[in-house]
């Protein structure tokens, strides 16, 4: 039992911090939110909730500049002030945004944020193990291979997930009467939106999957989905 003991502590020592960070999170989000009240954006809201069978879905605006959406891990949605401002200066349009809420929801249904705490478990535990066991025979750079292959493992499960979110929202938005299009559209728009295209980074560094690839996968879908 007590060479295990390492193993114990470590996923406890990783769900302590994975715990603290949502604490984090949600007490920032508590105090620099409010509930999402727009006029071009209520009847989004109506659409998507009837089309899931329930009252209008609830959402916040975070008050950051950085256009983002994000879904907590209490399950609620929220919208960043940067979002809000590029769909007043018309930059985005309130379809454009359903489709971003609408993703936001397949993370919430599909059960990201707990898996998320289950990858980042696994993701220390590789990166701990691979640097104890590279650091003996590649001093100096076992520890920077081990972090490199964790968060490859990280950005690649992220990906995932972002796949499975966009695959709901389509569902969510075809169902809702306002088709793939929105979602599509807005994904052309993305780099230029949030200033992060990610050119020069590795692939399987990248958190969320190119641009191109998200696109061609709901088209996919689509096919499959009209071919049924």
């Amino acid at each position: 039992m007590l060479k295990f003991a390492p193993i114990l502590l470590l996923i406890l020592y990783v769900a302590a911090m994975w715990f603290f960070s949502a604490w984090r999170l949600k007490q920032d989000l508590n105090q620099k939110s409010t509930p999402l009240r727009h006029p071009r954006l209520t009847p989004m809201l109506e659409r998507l909730g009837r089309a899931m069978g329930v009252p209008p879905i609830q959402a916040h605006i975070y008050e950051v500049e950085p256009v983002n959406g994000l879904a907590a891990p209490d399950g609620r949605i929220f919208l960043t002030r940067g979002f809000i401002r590029k769909l007043d200066a018309c930059e985005v349009s309130a379809e454009e945004i359903a489709s971003v809420i609408a993703h936001e929801l397949g993370h919430v249904s599909l059960g990201h944020a707990r898996r998320r705490m289950i990858d980042f478990a696994g993701q220390n535990a590789i990166r701990l193990a691979l640097a104890g066991v590279l650091g003996r025979f590649l001093p100096g750079i076992g520890a920077w291979i081990a972090s490199a292959v964790a968060t490859a493992v990280a950005a690649r499960l992220s990906r995932q997930d972002e796949f499975e979110a966009d695959r709901f929202a389509s569902a969510l938005m075809i169902k809702a009467g306002f088709g793939t299009g929105p979602q599509k559209d807005l994904f052309r728009k993305l780099d230029r939106l949030t200033g992060q295209s990610g050119a020069g980074a590795p692939a399987w560094f990248l958190s969320h999957p190119p641009v191109a690839k998200r696109i061609a996968a709901i088209e996919a879908h689509e096919a499959r989905w009209q071919a049924r």
